[in-house]
Protein backbone atom coordinates (compact mmCIF):
# COMPACT_ATOMS: atom_id res chain seq x y z
CA UNK A 1 0.00 0.00 0.00
CA UNK A 2 1.44 3.39 -0.88
CA UNK A 3 0.65 6.83 0.49
CA UNK A 4 -0.49 9.46 -2.00
CA UNK A 5 -1.05 13.15 -1.47
CA UNK A 6 -1.89 16.12 -3.61
CA UNK A 7 0.52 19.06 -3.74
CA UNK A 8 -0.64 22.36 -5.16
CA UNK A 9 1.67 25.07 -6.47
CA UNK A 10 0.77 28.25 -4.68
CA UNK A 11 2.71 31.51 -4.76
CA UNK A 12 1.65 35.01 -3.77
CA UNK A 13 3.83 36.59 -6.45
CA UNK A 14 1.96 37.20 -9.71
CA UNK A 15 5.23 37.98 -11.55
CA UNK A 16 6.13 34.34 -12.19
CA UNK A 17 4.15 32.92 -15.14
CA UNK A 18 4.64 29.25 -14.31
CA UNK A 19 3.43 29.44 -10.73
CA UNK A 20 0.67 31.89 -11.68
CA UNK A 21 -0.60 29.42 -14.29
CA UNK A 22 -0.47 26.57 -11.79
CA UNK A 23 -2.22 28.65 -9.16
CA UNK A 24 -4.91 29.81 -11.59
CA UNK A 25 -5.61 26.30 -12.79
CA UNK A 26 -4.92 24.68 -9.35
CA UNK A 27 -3.10 21.75 -10.91
CA UNK A 28 -2.80 18.91 -8.42
CA UNK A 29 0.39 16.89 -8.64
CA UNK A 30 0.11 13.34 -7.35
CA UNK A 31 3.21 11.95 -5.75
CA UNK A 32 4.18 8.79 -3.97
CA UNK A 33 5.82 9.83 -0.70
CA UNK A 34 7.73 6.53 -0.50
CA UNK A 35 9.69 7.51 -3.64
CA UNK A 36 10.21 11.23 -2.89
CA UNK A 37 13.80 12.30 -2.32
CA UNK A 38 15.20 15.45 -0.74
CA UNK A 39 16.29 16.69 -4.18
CA UNK A 40 12.74 16.38 -5.54
CA UNK A 41 11.30 18.08 -2.46
CA UNK A 42 13.84 20.91 -2.84
CA UNK A 43 12.88 21.29 -6.51
CA UNK A 44 9.20 21.52 -5.62
CA UNK A 45 9.87 24.20 -3.03
CA UNK A 46 12.05 26.20 -5.45
CA UNK A 47 9.49 25.89 -8.24
CA UNK A 48 6.70 27.00 -5.94
CA UNK A 49 8.51 29.93 -4.31
CA UNK A 50 11.34 30.79 -6.67
CA UNK A 51 9.77 33.88 -8.21
CA UNK A 52 9.39 35.70 -4.90
CA UNK A 53 13.16 36.10 -4.48
CA UNK A 54 13.49 39.70 -5.64
CA UNK A 55 10.39 40.70 -3.74
CA UNK A 56 11.79 39.11 -0.57
CA UNK A 57 15.12 40.87 -1.09
CA UNK A 58 13.30 44.21 -1.35
CA UNK A 59 11.49 43.60 1.93
CA UNK A 60 14.81 42.86 3.65
CA UNK A 61 16.23 46.15 2.33
CA UNK A 62 13.24 48.07 3.62
CA UNK A 63 13.66 46.45 7.04
CA UNK A 64 17.29 47.63 7.03
CA UNK A 65 16.05 51.14 6.33
CA UNK A 66 13.89 50.90 9.43
CA UNK A 67 17.00 50.21 11.51
CA UNK A 68 18.56 53.56 10.61
CA UNK A 69 18.36 56.13 13.40
CA UNK A 70 15.20 58.16 13.28
CA UNK A 71 17.27 61.32 12.89
CA UNK A 72 18.55 60.13 9.52
CA UNK A 73 15.00 59.65 8.21
CA UNK A 74 13.69 63.14 9.01
CA UNK A 75 14.80 66.46 7.58
CA UNK A 76 14.66 68.12 11.00
CA UNK A 77 14.47 66.98 14.58
CA UNK A 78 12.59 68.95 17.18
CA UNK A 79 12.68 69.11 20.94
CA UNK A 80 10.40 70.73 23.48
CA UNK A 81 11.32 71.98 26.93
CA UNK A 82 9.13 73.02 29.87
CA UNK A 83 9.61 75.13 32.98
CA UNK A 84 7.31 76.29 35.77
CA UNK A 85 7.20 80.03 36.52
CA UNK A 86 6.48 79.87 40.27
CA UNK A 87 9.57 77.85 41.19
CA UNK A 88 11.93 80.45 39.66
CA UNK A 89 13.84 82.34 42.37
CA UNK A 90 13.17 86.03 41.97
CA UNK A 91 10.92 88.59 43.64
CA UNK A 92 9.80 90.26 40.42
CA UNK A 93 7.05 88.29 38.57
CA UNK A 94 8.27 89.47 35.15
CA UNK A 95 11.78 88.26 35.95
CA UNK A 96 10.39 84.86 37.05
CA UNK A 97 8.66 84.55 33.64
CA UNK A 98 11.95 85.33 31.85
CA UNK A 99 13.78 82.79 33.99
CA UNK A 100 11.10 80.18 33.19
CA UNK A 101 11.53 80.88 29.48
CA UNK A 102 15.31 80.48 29.85
CA UNK A 103 14.90 77.24 31.84
CA UNK A 104 12.47 75.78 29.28
CA UNK A 105 14.89 76.69 26.47
CA UNK A 106 17.72 74.86 28.28
CA UNK A 107 15.42 71.87 28.77
CA UNK A 108 14.71 71.85 25.02
CA UNK A 109 18.47 71.97 24.31
CA UNK A 110 18.97 69.02 26.66
CA UNK A 111 16.32 67.10 24.73
CA UNK A 112 18.12 67.90 21.45
CA UNK A 113 21.40 66.61 22.93
CA UNK A 114 19.65 63.35 23.89
CA UNK A 115 18.42 62.90 20.32
CA UNK A 116 21.75 63.70 18.67
CA UNK A 117 24.22 61.94 20.99
CA UNK A 118 22.09 59.56 23.00
CA UNK A 119 21.84 59.22 26.74
CA UNK A 120 24.26 57.55 29.12
CA UNK A 121 22.49 55.41 31.73
CA UNK A 122 24.10 54.00 34.85
CA UNK A 123 22.04 51.43 36.73
CA UNK A 124 22.59 49.53 39.94
CA UNK A 125 20.36 46.82 41.36
CA UNK A 126 20.97 45.07 44.68
CA UNK A 127 19.29 41.74 45.37
CA UNK A 128 19.45 39.81 48.65
CA UNK A 129 17.55 36.62 49.41
CA UNK A 130 16.02 36.82 45.93
CA UNK A 131 14.38 40.14 46.82
CA UNK A 132 15.27 43.49 45.24
CA UNK A 133 16.72 45.62 48.04
CA UNK A 134 17.53 48.69 45.94
CA UNK A 135 17.20 49.67 42.32
CA UNK A 136 18.79 52.96 41.29
CA UNK A 137 19.76 54.55 38.04
CA UNK A 138 21.33 57.79 36.86
CA UNK A 139 21.26 59.33 33.43
CA UNK A 140 23.66 61.76 31.83
CA UNK A 141 23.64 63.63 28.56
CA UNK A 142 26.58 65.55 27.21
CA UNK A 143 27.23 67.24 23.91
CA UNK A 144 27.45 70.40 21.86
CA UNK A 145 24.51 71.84 19.95
CA UNK A 146 24.79 74.68 17.49
CA UNK A 147 22.49 75.87 14.76
CA UNK A 148 19.26 75.13 16.60
CA UNK A 149 16.32 77.25 15.47
CA UNK A 150 13.85 78.61 18.00
CA UNK A 151 10.38 77.68 16.75
CA UNK A 152 8.13 78.87 19.56
CA UNK A 153 7.90 80.16 23.10
CA UNK A 154 4.41 79.39 24.37
CA UNK A 155 2.78 79.88 27.75
CA UNK A 156 1.01 76.69 28.81
CA UNK A 157 -1.72 77.37 31.31
CA UNK A 158 -0.98 80.12 33.82
CA UNK A 159 2.21 78.74 35.32
CA UNK A 160 4.35 77.02 32.64
CA UNK A 161 6.33 77.93 29.52
CA UNK A 162 7.02 75.65 26.58
CA UNK A 163 9.91 76.21 24.15
CA UNK A 164 10.33 74.27 20.91
CA UNK A 165 13.66 74.08 19.03
CA UNK A 166 14.51 72.39 15.72
CA UNK A 167 17.77 71.19 14.23
CA UNK A 168 18.21 70.21 10.58
CA UNK A 169 19.61 66.86 9.48
CA UNK A 170 22.80 68.28 7.99
CA UNK A 171 23.71 70.00 11.28
CA UNK A 172 23.04 66.77 13.19
CA UNK A 173 25.46 64.91 10.91
CA UNK A 174 28.09 67.66 11.36
CA UNK A 175 27.71 67.47 15.14
CA UNK A 176 28.16 63.70 15.13
CA UNK A 177 31.29 63.92 12.97
CA UNK A 178 32.68 66.63 15.27
CA UNK A 179 31.94 64.43 18.29
CA UNK A 180 33.65 61.38 16.79
CA UNK A 181 36.74 63.42 15.84
CA UNK A 182 37.01 64.89 19.35
CA UNK A 183 36.67 61.41 20.86
CA UNK A 184 39.69 60.21 18.82
CA UNK A 185 41.97 63.15 19.68
CA UNK A 186 42.81 62.22 23.31
CA UNK A 187 43.61 58.64 22.25
CA UNK A 188 46.01 59.91 19.55
CA UNK A 189 47.85 62.16 22.06
CA UNK A 190 48.45 59.33 24.55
Amino acid sequence: MSIYSSIYFMNNSSQCPSTALARDNMIPIKTNFKKITPAILFSIVIAGNGCGGYKNMQSKESSLDRLKPIVEKRETISATGYAVIDIQRHDNPAQRRLLAIRASKLDAYRNLVEQVYGQYLDSNTTIADMVVKSDTFRSKVEGVIYGARLVSITPVGEDTYEVTLTLDKRTVQDLRVLYLESARLPAADA
